[in-house]
């Protein structure tokens, strides 16, 4: 049976195409069960390879350095990119277009394939295709929740579970011609080249906002009431406990702008219809929230938050920037849920804690040696802020509030073509649908 499968992903004007011929085609049995006619039996160390080449830190040779807190869970996405000049000890090389595999706690399915060069933590698999295998192919190969739940299987350790390679080297699954391998690629791609380019909107829109926020509450370029930049035009300064400002401007808290909410959930207690954000999710240095599961998977203490709370992972703080809710949802309680005390504040307060003078006080005030956790009461409610006047913050929030709701949506739409691949994903890697020909 044949039949024509279209995908079509309509987005405020922008569209993504893929038009591929589906087949249902016939199968055989084997030692591993029935599959696809014309697929072939391999072994997985037949069709890839470790790749071991060492990185030592130096501070002439600066390079991406991929950890695995920068690898979203259950997501193949980033969350951000470090630097080598920030390790210590040896690493892995990789090069573009090579697969990074979390071996630590492998049921965390944190995988990526790297557009750029550079290093990762020892405790990622840098795998490579042989020839006659995509490495495209074999990324969503590894993908796939069986394989993970096999490396999960072959975990070594008890409180740090680690994947074992040559367990899963000796595995022997069906693989497709190098042709089809291509054709599956193309089609899980299309969903996460479409998920990049939201990301890449999403930082566009953030970094006009913070722009904007530089020039009025920084530089003090606000508009006067002639339109005109107040402290180039002259605008009237004063002196205060943080330097000069403008006139008629007060010196505030924190607290005088937001609420710390606090609201753990009861042991075994469930909340419908609420998503799951683990604090690795909440992405550093962007204000949208990476990825959220099913609140079913949630192993420790819960926190409920809002659509439009503020979220800020309080572990290692410096890892994090303020992520905006899109939902209502639950987080862990190391996560600050914070609201403003008027909705106009928002914008202002959002893009103000998102500063990196914002971020060092909180780390600079945070508490515990090993793990850092930065603390409300006393600390982060106490941050001294400026308060312009309330017209100024309304006027702000009209420009800026468009941006953080075009980013919300952006952010549901991601994880409904993440949810669209991951159904695929398994059907494709098993031959329960076929894929061949050109994509349009």
């Amino acid at each position: 049976m044949r039949h024509i499968f279209s995908m079509n992903m309509r987005i405020k004007g922008l569209q993504v195409k893929k038009s591929v011929n589906m087949t249902e085609g016939k199968f055989k049995e084997t030692e591993i069960g029935l599959i696809p006619n014309d697929w072939e039996i391999k072994k997985i160390k037949d069709t890839c390879h470790q790749v071991r080449e060492s990185f030592s830190p130096n501070e002439n040779d600066n390079r991406y350095y991929i950890g695995l807190e920068h690898i979203n869970e259950n997501s193949l996405t980033l969350n951000g990119i470090g630097s080598s000049l920030d390790v210590k000890s040896s690493k892995l090389a990789f090069k573009k277009g090579h697969i990074l595999f979390g071996k630590l706690r492998p049921y965390f399915r944190k995988l990526y394939r790297p557009d750029f060069d550079g290093v990762c933590s020892t405790d990622i698999f840098v795998i490579n295709g042989k020839e006659g295998f995509d490495n495209g192919f074999l990324y969503y190969f590894f993908a796939n929740p069986l394989i993970i739940d096999l490396a999960t299987l072959s975990s070594e350790g008890t409180r740090m579970p680690r994947a074992s390679w040559k367990y899963l080297s000796e595995l022997e699954f069906a693989f497709p011609s190098l042709d089809e391998q291509r054709a599956i690629s193309s089609v899980l791609s299309s969903f996460d080249d479409k998920i990049e380019l939201n990301n890449k909107m999403n930082q566009t829109l953030e970094e006009i906002g913070q722009a904007i926020f530089k020039h009025w509450f920084v530089h003090f370029e606000f508009p006067n009431e002639e339109g005109k930049p107040y402290k180039s035009t002259g605008g009237e300064m004063a002196d205060s406990d943080l330097g000069e400002i403008p006139k008629g401007w007060e010196i505030g808290k924190f607290s005088d702008l937001i609420f710390n909410i606090k609201n753990p959930l009861k042991p075994g207690e469930h909340l419908k219809n609420r998503n799951y954000v683990p604090i690795d999710c909440l992405s550093m240095k962007k204000l949208s929230i990476s990825d959220f599961q099913d609140y079913s998977e949630a192993k420790s203490s819960l926190i409920a938050f809002e659509k439009g709370d503020i979220l800020l992972g309080a572990m290692r703080v410096y890892f994090h920037r303020v992520n905006l809710a899109p939902f209502p949802g639950i987080t862990r309680t190391t996560t600050f849920v914070l609201r403003p005390k008027k909705e106009y504040y928002l914008s202002y307060s959002i893009f103000l804690l998102n500063q990196n003078s914002s971020i060092e006080y909180a780390n600079s005030h945070s508490k515990g040696t090993t793990m850092p956790y930065a603390v409300w009461e006393n600390s982060l409610a106490d941050m001294p802020i400026l308060m312009p006047s309330e017209l100024l913050v309304k006027k702000y929030d009209d420009i800026s509030s468009p941006l953080l709701i075009k980013i919300n949506e952006s952010v549901q739409e991601n994880q409904n073509l993440k949810d669209l691949r991951d159904s695929l994903l398994p059907k494709l890697m098993s031959g329960k649908i076929r894929v061949s020909g050109e994509t349009k």
